[in-house]
Order: structure tokens, then C-alpha cells, then sequence
């Protein structure tokens, strides 16, 4: 999957040029948030010093078509790179914290630089720093953000076991999965904006586990969510996949309309959470379509007049209203199953009707 990975060498100064020319990006929205204790960054500032070897950079190199100038982001190797720009030059970090960042390096760590900041240092000591060889690798410009936040998801995952999709995305090469992967890809923005993925869901797939699980339903109707019965899906069109042309023609539609009349309500909503968005989506396929509809190319009917405003009252009721201990798992709950599903469904439409 990763072609275009090259690999150099850059100095500790080629970063700090980079990060005073507002060409680095430090912090992708994937990478996590500065915060190494001080024990760590002294420790990586003695390992510098002693030119001991670090793990590798991980950059992705763009092109600012504004400026023509490249961008590198930083996909691993945020905490590392932070270190050294706040020891050598702190002002030029544009969101330099004075309670969080600063610190000095520790005795136990090196008694001959223990204390000072990088003005302190002899010429001997800054040029060790300043000249120090980070290895790196470059993934090219066409990388995606799906392969780059994999990538970093296996970096900063060790141990962790592949889940259900990521066992399928291994072991189905065919139509459907190709599909289902394409189809949750070009939404990408749509999972971030309403808030149904995290950054580490899409790492993981989990938002082409739910793409596939929508199709599941407009090819049979409301269903429980079920591994094996994916897998089932994924095996029976690994070669043909006869309703795609028109599955992805309506699944886009759908999302379409989603994102029209509902997008700016969902992420405040109650219909971010993953289950109950995936009740909004067969709402909108039901009328759209209907349920268990012949997979034929059809023009979709009008969604009415009323539609948001049921949905949030919908949402309200789900949120605020003190409903049966019964009811209120079901309706509130985590659980896929064919009866939470179908109850779900139910439920939003009776808002829609009585509304």
C-alpha cells in the first residue's frame, strides 16, 4: 500500500528553519498532544547530545499552492521534534505554552548541560545539537489520510489486536470491499465534521465497517449487526457485486441529504453516536427509497417539509426525557441488535409522523 516512501537524512537545524518558515506542521490532527514529562525530553536532549540514534520521522511532504512552497507534516515524531525546537528555540513554537514547555535538562541525565537553555551551552555543545542527524522517511504527497493515519495508528499501537474490519480489509481484495473502502473514504470529511469518528476510528476502519453495514441494510432491510454476516457479505460479492452501480449512486444521495437538511444539527444532536446515526441513515434511505426496495434506478422521493424539525425533537426526547428504564436501553443503548435497531427506527419515525 505505502509505494512512495523515501528515506534521508535532515539536521536538527533543517527542522528549525522549516518551523520559522511556517512550513512544518508539528500537530496533524491525528497526532496527539504535547505531552511528554520533563524526565523524557531531558532524557531525548542527552541522547542528542551524546549523537546516540532516535527513532525514525515520519514526514508527508505537500505543496502549499498558495506559496508553491512544500509542507511537511508530521505523521510520527511530534513529541521528539517539539523537544528540540522548545530547548534550541522556543519562540518560534506557535503555540508555545510558558506553563507547559519549558524545562532543562536533568542531572541524572547529564551533569555537564544539567540547568541551562541552549543560549548557556558552548559553541562545541550547540553545534553537536544544531548538527544532529535525524533519520527520516517521506511518504509522498499522494499518501492519503486514511494510509497516513494507519500508519501512525501501528506506531503508537503496539500489542494492540486487529479488530473485526481490519481482518476483513486483510483478507478481502474484491468489489465489495473496494466499495465499502471508497465509499467511507469520500465522506471522510462528513465522519469529522458530525462527529461520528474519532481520528482513531478512521485508523481503524471502523467508519468503513459502518459504510458496509449501511449497505448491508439497503440490500436487506434492518438488520442486526452481525461480524460473521459482514464477512458473509464481503465473500458473496468478492468477485461481482451486481447492485453496486446503483448502491453507491443512492448511498451518496443519502448522504447528500443527510448533510442538507441535518448536517449542521447532528454533531449537537444525539445522532453523532454511532448507532443512532446509523438509525438517521435508514430513515433517510426508508424515505428516500423504501426499505427493502428492488435495487433498481430509481428517482428518490421528497424527504418532508418536517424532517428536521422531528429529528430534534427526536433527539430531545432521546437526551432529556425520563422514558422507561426498558425503553430507554434500547433506544439509548450501545447495542446492535435486530430488535434495538428496528425499535430505533420506530421510534424517530412515529417523531417524524407525529410532528
Amino acid at each position: 500500500m505505502y509505494r512512495n516512501i523515501s528515506k534521508t537524512v535532515y539536521k536538527v537545524s533543517d527542522f528549525l528553519s522549516w518551523q520559522r518558515s511556517n512550513s512544518l506542521i508539528l500537530s496533524p490532527s491525528f497526532q496527539r498532544r504535547a505531552v511528554w514529562p520533563d524526565a523524557a525530553k531531558s532524557l531525548l536532549i542527552d541522547t542528542v547530545v551524546q549523537g546516540l540514534p532516535i527513532p525514525i520521522i515520519f514526514l508527508r511532504e505537500k505543496v502549499d499552492l498558495n506559496t508553491l512552497e512544500p509542507i511537511r507534516e508530521v505523521v510520527d515524531g511530534q513529541q521528539r521534534l517539539r523537544t528540540i525546537i522548545t530547548f534550541v528555540e522556543p519562540s518560534i513554537l506557535r503555540d508555545f505554552n510558558p506553563d507547559r514547555d519549558p524545562f532543562v535538562v536533568k542531572k541524572t541525565h547529564n551533569t555537564q548541560i544539567a540547568g541551562k537553555d541552549f543560549r548557556q551551552l558552548d559553541p562545541t555543545t550547540k553545534k553537536k545539537i544544531l548538527n544532529y542527524d535525524f533519520s527520516v522517511h517521506i511518504l509522498s504527497s499522494d499518501t492519503d489520510d486514511r494510509e497516513v493515519l494507519q500508519i501512525f495508528a501501528r506506531m503508537n499501537s503496539t500489542g494492540v489486536k486487529l479488530n473485526d474490519q481490519e481482518l476483513r480489509n486483510a483478507q478481502f481484495y474484491g468489489i465489495f470491499k473496494t466499495r465499502c473502502y471508497n465509499l467511507a473514504y469520500e465522506q471522510l470529511n462528513r465522519w469529522r465534521e458530525w462527529d461520528i469518528f474519532s481520528e482513531m476510528d478512521i485508523a481503524r476502519m471502523l467508519e468503513v465497517e459502518e459504510t458496509s453495514d449501511l449497505i448491508v441494510m439497503m440490500l436487506k432491510g434492518i438488520q442486526g449487526k452481525s461480524q460473521p454476516a459482514l464477512n458473509k457479505t464481503y465473500s458473496s460479492f468478492e468477485e461481482t457485486f451486481p447492485f453496486e452501480e446503483e448502491i453507491t449512486r443512492r448511498f451518496r444521495i443519502i448522504m447528500e441529504k443527510i448533510n442538507d437538511t441535518f448536517g449542521t444539527q447532528i454533531k449537537t444532536s444525539i445522532f453523532y453516536r454511532k448507532v443512532l446515526f446509523h438509525t438517521l441513515f435508514t430513515l433517510y434511505y426508508d424515505l428516500l427509497f423504501g426499505l427493502k426496495s428492488e435495487i433498481s434506478k430509481v428517482t428518490p422521493k421528497h424527504l418532508p417539509t418536517n424532517l428536521r424539525t422531528a429529528l430534534l425533537e427526536a433527539s430531545h426526547i432521546l437526551t432529556h426525557a425520563d422514558l422507561p428504564e426498558e425503553l430507554s436501553k434500547v433506544l439509548r443503548g450501545a447495542t446492535g441488535n435486530l430488535e434495538s435497531r428496528t425499535e430505533r427506527f420506530s421510534f424517530v419515525k412515529r417523531a417524524l409522523e407525529s410532528a
